[in-house]
């Protein structure tokens, strides 16, 4: 069985906007790690369009710096798995995941593998209600956004996690590690 690990960056006052977000070469090398670390990803529609839009070939020479390059390479050949009721189709290595959430989320996890990698604010909310992530992954950052959207806004009962890791950063953003307490 695959677990579901999620993995996102957020600012000390919960704000989860990428554009908020400090990006830099340990940080991307610490991603890279993450996604070297799972058969396949999964994203909700608007992760998916985003992912693609910054890191799909070709992307035109001096589009991003070099220490990115690695990380792109290795979401491109990632396997994709996307859930989005408005999509008519997906490509970018990609498959539409329709009906039921719980049962197709488990249904993936059910298969043999290193496990599947979750970024995003919705679907990992729908999820966490589920209880079917394995794991939490907060890249904590040393910034205060003051705006959203923040994590898991309207989550309907609380969820209790243990500290399995911890990383710090040359920037001072700080890696943690947590699975549900069960």
């Amino acid at each position: 069985m695959r677990p579901l690990r999620y993995s996102i960056n957020v600012t000390l006052d919960g704000c989860c906007d990428h554009r908020a977000i400090l990006a830099d070469e340990d940080l991307h090398g610490h991603a890279v790690e993450n996604l070297e670390q799972a058969d396949a990803l999964l994203f909700g529609r608007v992760t998916y369009e985003m992912m693609q839009a910054a890191f799909r070939p070709p992307t035109r020479r001096g589009a991003r710096p070099d220490w990115m390059e690695p990380f792109a390479r290795t979401i491109n050949a990632a396997k994709k798995y996307v859930v989005s009721s408005t999509l008519a189709r997906v490509d970018w290595n990609a498959e539409l995941v329709r009906g039921d959430l719980g049962q197709a989320v488990q249904q993936l996890k059910a298969q043999s593998g290193k496990g599947l990698l979750m970024g995003g604010v919705m679907l990992p909310l729908s999820l966490a209600e589920l209880g079917l992530i394995d794991e939490y992954q907060f890249v904590v950052q040393p910034r205060l956004a003051g705006h959203g959207p923040t994590l898991f806004a309207g989550l309907s009962k609380y969820i209790d996690l243990r500290l399995v890791s911890r990383l710090e950063f040359g920037s001072g953003a700080v890696a943690m590690r947590y699975v549900p307490r069960r």
